[in-house]
C-alpha cells in the first residue's frame, strides 16, 4: 500500500532547523565519517536539506499497529506558498482511486 502524504510548512526559524539536523547528525553513531561530513555541509547550506533530514518517514508510521515500513523516499523543497491558489486545494482529486479505507 501507498501512503502520499505533503505538508507545507512555514519555516520560522532556519538556524533552529539547521542546528536541530546537526545535532542529530553528530548523535548518529552509525553515520561514517565521509557522509557525516557531506551531510553537515548538505543541511548548513540549505534549510531544505535540513528539513529533509530532519523528517524521518519511519517515525511517521513506527507505532501504527500491524504496519511495517518497506520504503520510503522523500525530499524537501523552497516552495512559493499561497493558501488562496486552487493549485493548493489538498481535497482535489488527484485522477487516482483512492484504496478502500482511505482518506480523501
Amino acid at each position: 500500500m501507498r501512503l502520499r502524504v505533503e505538508l507545507v510548512l512555514e519555516v520560522e526559524d532556519a538556524g533552529e532547523v539547521t542546528k536541530a539536523a546537526l545535532r542529530r547528525i553528530a548523535g548518529d553513531p552509525d553515520l561514517p565519517d565521509d557522509e557525516r561530513t557531506q551531510a553537515e555541509t548538505a543541511v548548513t547550506e540549505d534549510t531544505a536539506e535540513a528539513l529533509a533530514y530532519l523528517v524521518d518517514p519511519f517515525d511517521l508510521v513506527s507505532e501504527v499497529p500491524g504496519v511495517e515500513l518497506q520504503q520510503a523516499s522523500w525530499s524537501s523543497e523552497r516552495i512559493s506558498y499561497d493558501p488562496d491558489s486552487p493549485d493548493w486545494d489538498l481535497d482535489e482529486d488527484d485522477g487516482e482511486d483512492d484504496e478502500e479505507g482511505g482518506i480523501g
